[in-house]
């Protein structure tokens, strides 16, 4: 049996730019939604760069979140830049702000669980994650959610895959993991011989080993998993 696992920031639920941009308001700066859309291509590079360099958790996310916001060209007023981001990643736990689902992604694993396909979130994150998807809607799609911040380790850690694969009973290279981030959720799933779907609109030119394809958006998302017979 093939089970999905799937990141859950940017693959099942984007960044609600609109809710960044009045919490950043609370610190006495200024910046727009579509100045923070603008600015995630290169945000979320940069969030790439220092997973591949070795960078965890707390150190990512707030490297990811400085390069958003000076990117996006944050006006600040009564404190820097670097405070405002300490103060968001202090705030996630309780009003995290990836909470905005992205459409067809829910329906997409609704389809998966109705034809019994296991499946589980995998997916670095502050160790409240599993509140968080109750919150938004998916707790009744996915009744496995592998947290890092609970867990201890994370994404491309193998053990991830493994503490997963543990408790849907399917071996880890017999996953098929969806997810946006190349360092994270592509190099850990090929570490466990597993498939990969990178989520990214940014693949064009790249050669891609055979056990992985890109996809943007959840119809192409669902078009590879039926051309792998899991849909």
């Amino acid at each position: 049996m093939t089970a999905v696992t799937f990141d859950y920031g940017q693959t099942l639920a984007e960044l609600d730019t609109d809710f960044l941009s009045l919490r950043v308001q609370e610190r006495g700066a200024s910046v727009g939604r579509a100045a923070l859309d603008a600015a995630s291509p290169a945000a979320w590079n940069e969030y790439d760069r220092v997973k591949r360099e070795g960078q965890t958790g707390q150190s990512a996310w707030q490297a990811f979140m400085h390069a958003l916001l000076s990117k996006a060209g944050t006006r600040v007023t009564t404190e820097p830049l670097d405070s405002i981001v300490g103060f968001l990643w202090s705030e996630q736990p309780k009003r995290n702000l990836w909470r905005r689902p992205i459409p067809g992604m829910k329906e997409l694993a609704q389809e998966l669980a109705g034809r019994g396909v296991p499946l589980a979130i995998v997916s670095n994150s502050e160790g409240h994650l599993d509140a968080l998807v109750h919150e938004v809607g998916f707790a009744e799609e996915f009744p496995v959610v592998a947290d890092s911040g609970a867990l201890g380790f994370e994404k491309p850690d193998r053990r991830i895959f493994e503490w997963t694969a543990e408790r849907l009973g399917v071996a880890p290279d017999r996953f098929v993991h969806v997810g946006d981030v190349w360092a994270a959720d592509v190099l850990g799933a090929l570490g466990v011989g597993a498939r990969a779907i990178w989520v990214t609109e940014h693949a064009s030119g790249r050669s891609l080993p055979d056990s992985v394809v890109a996809c943007h958006g959840a119809a192409a998302i669902r078009a590879t998993l039926a051309a792998w017979k899991i849909l």
